[in-house]
């Protein structure tokens, strides 16, 4: 099974170090947000090779991947680059991209910036070839929820904030629907590339724009992790959330 994970993004909520340096490099616990990211990937057991998409500070990136630090932790696993320099295409853009890492069957996709007790497993065995994309979830307090049916399968998406729902299915209330928050952390069947094709995407898209579109007629569902403890790093007030997860459910033993 490959994996792709985002670390392209310009990173702008941790502003002056990512005037500098890339969002995926930011330390935490003595390490960039990047090693631990591909740690969880490799101890899952799940990978065999892992595709990083860079575009911010990319050569940094690549010097990273290249160095000692990282090549012990990631020893055995196929390490490539999916360089967007030319133009930064999102989430959704940037795994079309690297479709060419990732189409031979079934993938994962984890942000850079995510720090969690994820079932990575449990996610991959709750995917199946007949759905075009499994998504970890959980039931947390978020601005944006993606909505599911009684059968976990998504039918839109509500901005809480603002009281935007989007939808293919028409007009929905929200109050009707599971409203789940995503982790940032998906498996897909190599058939998304196909669709997002299909249904008019290209160049630089939102996954989760992708998904709302799709989920009229392909089946997307919902993996939900009761105990989900998740962070996001890329937002300075979650830092010591983050730490306590990495102490927590990352261990310290050198590969």
């Amino acid at each position: 099974m490959k994996a792709l994970v985002f670390a392209a993004g310009l990173g702008t909520r941790l502003r002056p170090f990512t005037l500098h340096a890339p969002k995926a490099l930011y330390p935490l616990c003595g390490r960039p947000l990047l090693y631990w990211t591909v740690l969880k990937l490799k101890r899952s057991g799940l990978v065999d090779g892992i595709t990083v998409n860079v575009h911010h500070f990319a050569s940094m990136i690549e010097e990273y991947l290249a160095s000692e630090d990282f090549l012990s932790m990631s020893q055995g696993l196929d390490i490539s680059v999916s360089d967007e320099s030319g133009c930064l295409l999102e989430t959704g853009g940037g795994m079309l991209f690297a479709e060419k890492h990732l189409s031979r069957g079934p993938f994962i996709m984890h942000n850079s910036d995510i720090v969690s007790n994820a079932d990575l497993t449990a996610l991959a065995t709750a995917h199946d070839c007949g759905s075009m994309a499994t998504l970890l979830v959980s039931e947390r307090e978020s601005s944006r929820y993606l909505l599911f049916d009684s059968g976990k399968y998504l039918c839109g998406w509500y901005n809480a904030s603002t009281g935007e729902v989007r939808s293919p299915l028409g007009k929905i209330d929200p109050r009707d629907f599971r409203m789940l928050a995503f982790s940032g952390i998906h498996t897909a069947s190599p058939g998304i590339f196909d669709c997002a094709r299909d249904l008019g995407f290209s160049g630089k898209f939102s996954i989760v724009d992708l998904y709302v579109s799709a989920c009229a007629s392909y089946r997307i569902k919902a993996f939900v992790q009761e105990n989900l403890v998740l962070a996001d790093a890329g937002r300075p007030d979650n830092m010591r959330k983050a730490e306590q997860i990495v102490e927590k459910y990352y261990n310290f033993v050198e590969e």
